[in-house]
């Protein structure tokens, strides 16, 4: 499939012997977006609405990560942060990238989190977005997430738990995420990523508080006051952990902070990746 027929698909690259397919847009400082972990997501669909933006005085780099879109799987591998942190660690060697502001939303908050406090000289700044990374009890919301089982009126559900805006889901963008959740493959390795019992993945993609609180970087953190998928207060507690941090939340606003607040989102992430 080109890439005029299906805008999820940008260039391939080889990361360690993974074929890694990601979007690099624009010039200048590197913007690693890292998307998060809906059923049949892709950079594209994550970050669609802000690439364009962001790119104007950046170079974006989003890829799908390891196991998710149309990036390679490897067979009878089990994801884990480690795993999600070096492939993000091997897409920037691989574009010879020596440092990155980072962008986490959700489950990819947690990887850049994780990245952040590994490989603290590969991060410049780091903004996390209704991230994970902190422990919290499993929602009810996340749970559907993870357990989600390929159909149209299951996808229009999640879709109604995301989004603050009802008028975003609509019936074309059901069907658009359902058919994305059931390419060949795509549902095959999510379901095999989050299995039940879930709280065990939050608390996998948990970082220690003590490493949280050694982390130096500027901190920007964004939360939607009515996500349903990951509660407001792990964001509050990443804003009293990371010491150079600021909290900004979007009240009228779900889990989509990219997507029902787009042009608010990308000011602010300009803004705070261009102060001095």
């Amino acid at each position: 499939m080109s890439n005029v027929q299906n805008p999820e698909i940008g260039r391939t690259i080889d990361v360690n012997g993974i074929r890694t397919n990601l979007h690099d847009i624009g010039s200048g400082q590197p913007v690693m977006l890292i998307h998060g972990s809906g059923p049949g997501v892709t950079a594209w669909a994550n970050w669609r609405l802000v690439m364009p933006e962001l790119s104007r005085n950046y170079r974006v780099i989003a890829p799908d990560m390891l196991g998710f879109g149309f990036t390679e799987r490897p067979n009878n591998t089990q994801c884990n942060v480690e795993r999600w942190v070096n492939h993000a660690i091997g897409i920037l060697d691989a574009l010879d990238i020596e440092q990155c502001d980072l962008v986490g939303n959700s489950f990819g908050g947690g990887i850049a989190l994780a990245l952040a406090i590994r490989h603290p000289n590969r991060v410049r700044r780091l903004i996390l977005m209704g991230s994970v990374g902190v422990p919290f009890t499993l929602t009810p919301g996340l749970d559907a997430v993870w357990g989600y089982s390929p159909s149209l009126t299951t996808m229009k559900g999640l879709l109604d738990i995301f989004a603050y805006d009802r008028s975003l889901v609509t019936d074309e963008l059901a069907e658009l995420r359902y058919e994305a959740s059931i390419r060949p493959g795509f549902h095959e390795a999510f379901s095999t990523m989050f299995p039940a019992p879930r709280q065990r993945w939050v608390d996998a993609l948990a970082s220690k508080e003590a490493n949280i609180r050694a982390i130096q970087h500027e901190t920007l953190i964004m939360h939607g006051r009515e996500d349903q998928i990951i509660p407001l207060h792990t964001s509050q507690q990443l804003f009293e952990w990371i010491p150079k941090s600021q909290l900004h939340l979007f009240g009228q606003c779900g889990h989509w902070t990219q997507i029902e607040h787009a042009a608010r989102f990308s000011t602010l992430v300009s803004d705070f990746l261009a102060e001095i």
